[in-house]
């Protein structure tokens, strides 16, 4: 049995200005932060529950800012807090995917 239901990696790598964009110029450490502060609130943290971090470069920043969830391995794209919390709700919660969200 995994320690975690689901965990979530967030992308926030961050490149030196000129190079090939990244995550983190579109405000995934916000986003990371707000992922991870609601499901506290929702009291989903913890053994058993699920885990938020951050990750370094998972090699999708052209389509990002991105994340992953284990243990389904779905992608999602997103730009807000509205994104988050509808994966968070439909996602996490529920266990029904986001298509409009998931990256391809």
């Amino acid at each position: 049995m995994s320690h975690y239901s689901h965990h979530v990696f967030f992308c926030t790598n961050q490149r030196a200005a000129g190079e090939r964009t990244c995550c983190a110029d579109k405000n995934a450490i916000a986003l990371r932060d707000y992922a991870r502060n609601s499901v506290k609130a929702l009291g989903l943290n913890g053994e058993g529950k699920i885990r938020v971090n951050n990750a370094g470069c998972l090699d999708r920043c052209e389509l990002g800012p991105c994340m992953v969830v284990y243990p389904e391995t779905v992608w999602y794209r997103y730009t807000d807090k509205e994104d988050i919390d509808e994966i968070v709700s439909e996602h996490l919660q529920q266990g029904r995917v986001v298509e409009r969200l998931k990256l391809p």
